[in-house]
């Protein structure tokens, strides 16, 4: 049986203060949408670094008790910002807070400005991959594992237990954003959510030349070799406001993706009147949940 399709807002908090932040994650879960999302920037990517961009993951424990029903997530994680080890033991709290609602997003890092002004190493593209790869592999087991010694080439730990549990066995849900061909192989070895999104200038997709459907193909391509299913995978995409412009809109975008074989379907809510929000949630989504479940309606 195909997944069932999950609808998001990827709200971030970037240009936000706290208030507002979780009174429009207050508002996605009361509207039944399926998760939200925030973005892992110490500073707005769009626009002046004077704007107020709240850290990700100590504000991810306070959205977490300020909701009931939505799944929650930073999409994604910057590897480069935190040891593995501990991003796993910041997740496993969210996850408890949350009572199992965490979904552990993760990707390479990528924007350089703000790891200048923080001091942050940025690697070269290779490395951070490399670097990547050994941060998922430690996350996994850490979690899977009652006792963990992990000597990697980045990385490590020494008979680390891992405690509490994550609230779902055996691990929190991983999803790895990945967009270029060494990255979607990781992403079919370890992910248990793969997302990526079209080409867009100044953000992690700038510069690849492939669609969202080709990337699809290689997924794919890339389980057969890995021996996975994967029909395991779930499979995200999120689309810039103009994909919410108006209720017509977010239809096709949905539709479209939903047809590519993505299973997980998120638009930047910026500038979208909450009035519109409610209808594609109470209208929209509930039409293509069944569409999805049952098939389309004969012409």
């Amino acid at each position: 049986m195909p997944l069932e399709p999950r609808f998001g807002l990827f709200l971030s908090q970037a240009g936000k203060p706290w208030s507002q932040v979780r009174d429009e994650f207050v508002l996605a879960d009361e509207l039944g949408f399926d998760h939200a999302w925030l973005v892992d920037h110490l500073l707005d990517t769009d626009g002046p670094p004077e704007l107020p961009c709240l850290e990700a993951w100590t504000l991810l424990a306070a959205l977490a008790v300020s909701t009931s029903r939505v799944q929650l997530g930073v999409l994604v994680s910057s590897n480069t910002f935190r040891n593995p080890a501990l991003l796993a033991k910041e997740a496993v709290t969210v996850d408890h807070v949350s009572g199992g609602r965490l979904i552990l997003g993760i990707g390479t890092g990528w924007h350089a400005d703000e790891h200048r002004r923080y001091g942050f190493e940025l690697p070269e593209a290779p490395e951070r991959v490399a670097r990547l790869e050994e941060a998922v592999e430690l996350i996994v087991r850490l979690q899977e594992e009652p006792r963990l010694t992990f000597e990697g080439r980045y990385y490590r730990t020494d008979d680390a237990v891992f405690e509490p549990r994550p609230v779902g066995r055996p691990r929190i849900p991983l999803l790895i954003a990945a967009h270029r061909p060494r990255m979607i192989r990781i992403a079919a070895r370890w992910a248990d959510q793969w997302d990526t999104f079209p080409e867009l200038a100044g953000a992690a997709t700038d510069g690849v030349t492939t669609s969202v459907g080709e990337r699809m193909a290689m997924l794919d391509a890339a389980c057969a070799e890995a021996g996975r299913d994967p029909g395991t995978i779930r499979r995200s995409v999120w689309g810039t406001p103009e994909a919410a412009s108006s209720e017509a809109a977010y239809e096709a975008f949905a539709r479209r993706h939903l047809a590519l074989g993505f299973t997980d379907i998120s638009v930047v809510p910026k500038g979208v009147p909450e009035a519109r929000l409610r209808r594609i949630a109470n209208e929209i989504v509930p039409a293509l949940r069944e569409e999805v479940r049952t098939g389309p309606a004969p012409a």
